[in-house]
């Protein structure tokens, strides 16, 4: 992989000891179910008309973010991506979505 294509925007250093950080190189840990603030919200923004029940909040891994939008997207029988922090699901299944989070150890989950 060509490591200076990730420091393009990077200005030369005169620091000798300067160690280059990537954004996001370490990951980050998964709190645990009952600390997640998780938000179901209902938004039809920029999808030509069309409804998608939008999780946020998540705090965490991309693994288990996917593993929690797989599951999600199983229970309720339809499509989504998981991705950034967000879980999008398809259609209007904040009630559900609330349920199965709460019944899965996200007591702090709330609809806004």
């Amino acid at each position: 992989m060509n490591d200076w294509k990730k420091r393009l925007d990077i200005v030369y250093s005169t620091n000798p000891d300067y160690h280059y950080n990537e954004e996001g190189s370490e990951e980050e840990n998964t709190q645990p179910k009952e600390r997640q603030l998780l938000r179901i919200s209902l938004d039809k923004r920029n999808r030509k008309g069309k409804a998608v029940t939008l999780v946020t909040g998540f705090i965490g891994s991309d693994d288990d973010l996917q593993e929690l939008g797989r599951m999600l997207k199983t229970k309720c029988g339809v499509g989504g991506s998981a991705k950034e922090g967000e879980i999008i699901i398809q259609g209007d299944h904040r009630e559900k979505i609330l349920a199965l989070l709460q019944k899965e150890g996200y007591a702090k989950s709330r609809i806004v």
